[in-house]
């Protein structure tokens, strides 16, 4: 019992020196915390010192830098103010001399008008003498020739009179020869439509098609037995063959293009067929008539459905598609047409009217050329009948009926129509008039303009129909403009030959320019 007290105490005496000595080494290990707590703090504010003085000379560096770039600013706005003020000081000066100047101009303005004062009355005075000289001489003259100043000026005026008689018939002259012209012109016009619409003999550019052959041995095939096979072709297909010494060819003559093109087709096929006898030669015409009459009836659709045109009817269709195998001048008539139709498309856009109408109007005002011989009448006749038949607009029967002046338009649809035939007629290379010959033409004109004195420029106009010649206004007056155009108008007519008339027309300008400062 006792030794276990004894090891209780000795327990509670270890005990307690044991945490005598765990508080000894708190206290020792706290102190060394503590040590080392105040250097990391020293350390710190070593540290803080150090970045305080590295921010201070920044600041200062950022501070010196400034200022310089603020002084090199200041120093080149004055320098830049220093220039201006020297421009102002330069421009003042100039608006000195200048003030200056224009005093000195105002004072010899007046000096000069002071001087036309003088002159002027000076010159009434010569004039009032020359006056009196005048009629000094003329009461002299009276009496030297017996003539009274009525009299004399009764004889100027019969003479003038005369010149411009003289003037007059020849301008009723050129009227005529113009409208012999512009007739003679119809006249061609209404004939080559009359023998596109009649088949006959007639041998030409535009009436013949050659075919080419394999061999020259073709043609015998071709000719038949005691020339059966060569009459049933002509029989049928109502053309002429010309068989002659030209090697592996033939020719079939017709004016009549569609005719033509069934007889080219059908020899064709023939040749590469090579069964050739009169029942073959009307199986295989048969054949083409229909194959054609199919193309001509997909050209109408194909034509309208361009347009964007409806309600067409299908007989109508048929006419416009047999246009393809018409011709006038050697200008294709559906082609003509189609253009036609888009012209008055496009000025009937810019006018506000009825596109489609326009369209219409121009596709159909030459379709009378499409119907063949048989019915009598000129070609806007028979067209305005069939339109009529088909139950067309009446704005195309007027079109129809007056694109040739032959009666007054009432629409003005009709009017674009009449404008829209011409420019497609008359533009280069559209009928037989060659483009190579339109720009000689033209050229020529320019030549002739370009050749007198003072003449700056030359323009050909409206194919030339019209020249317009520019002068310099500093070396030709305007009694020389006019003796030019005279001049160019007997050379034009001695040097040239053209259809219709050429318009001269000599534009002298003066400008006068000046510039604001």
């Amino acid at each position: 019992m006792e030794l276990t007290k004894t090891s209780i105490l000795t327990l509670i005496i270890g005990l307690i020196v044991g945490a005598v000595i765990v508080f000894v080494i708190f206290i020792i290990i706290n102190k060394k915390r503590v040590k080392k707590a105040n250097k990391l703090i020293d350390e710190a504010k070593k540290e803080a010192d150090k970045q305080k003085r590295d921010t201070l000379l920044e600041l200062k560096e950022e501070s010196f830098r400034l200022k310089q770039q603020t002084d090199a600013e200041i120093k080149e706005k004055k320098a830049e103010l220093k220039q201006n003020e020297e421009r102002l000081i330069s421009r003042e000066n100039n608006l000195d001399k200048r003030e200056e100047m224009l005093q000195k101009r105002d004072a010899s303005l007046d000096e000069k008008e002071n001087s036309l004062l003088t002159k002027t009355q000076a010159l009434q005075e010569k004039e009032e003498k020359m006056d009196a000289l005048l009629k000094s001489e003329m009461e002299q003259l009276e009496k030297i020739s017996g003539f009274s100043k009525d009299k004399a000026k009764s004889l100027i005026m019969s003479r003038v009179e005369e010149d411009m008689s003289k003037e007059i018939a020849e301008y009723i002259q050129d009227e005529m020869a113009k409208a012999k012209l512009e007739a003679s012109e119809k006249a061609k016009q209404l004939i080559i439509n009359a023998m596109e619409r009649y088949s006959d003999d007639v041998v030409g550019l535009q009436t013949v098609s050659t075919v080419d052959l394999p061999n020259d041995d073709m043609k015998g095939r071709l000719i038949g037995r005691e020339g059966r096979n060569i009459r049933t072709i002509e029989s049928i297909t109502g053309v002429d063959l010309i068989i002659d010494d030209t090697p592996e060819a033939i020719v079939i003559s017709s004016f009549d293009p569609l005719r033509r093109e069934m007889a080219k087709i059908t020899l064709d096929t023939l040749i590469k067929d090579g069964r050739i006898h009169p029942a073959r030669i009307e199986e295989v015409y048969d054949k083409t008539v229909k194959d054609i009459n199919n193309k001509i009836q997909e050209l109408g659709n194909k034509t309208v459905n361009d347009l964007g045109l409806t309600k067409v009817d299908p007989e109508l269709l048929t006419l416009i598609g047999k246009l393809n195998y018409r011709t006038s001048y050697g200008q294709n008539a559906l082609k003509h047409s189609i253009e036609v139709a888009n012209l008055c498309g496009l000025m009937a856009a810019e006018l506000g009217e009825n596109v489609s109408l326009a369209k219409r109007a121009g596709l159909l005002h030459d379709i009378g050329k499409a119907i063949d011989f048989e019915v009598e009448g000129s070609h806007v006749e028979i067209g305005y009948d069939v339109a009529k038949k088909y139950h067309e607009n009446s704005t195309v029967l007027d079109a129809i009926a007056s694109h040739h002046g032959d009666i007054e338009p009432k629409t003005v649809i009709a009017v674009l129509v009449a404008v829209a035939d011409t420019l497609s007629a008359a533009r280069p290379g559209a009928r037989n008039d060659s483009l190579e010959n339109y720009i000689k033409r033209l050229e020529q004109l320019e030549e002739i303009g370009n050749s007198y004195e003072g003449v700056e420029k030359t323009y050909a106009m409206q194919a030339g129909r019209e020249v317009r010649v520019m002068v310099k206004s500093d070396i030709v007056d305007d009694a020389q403009s006019y003796k030019i155009a005279r001049d160019m108008k007997e050379k034009i007519e001695k040097e040239m030959q053209y259809p219709g008339t050429i318009k001269i027309t000599v534009i002298r300008e003066t400008r006068a320019q000046e510039e604001a400062k």
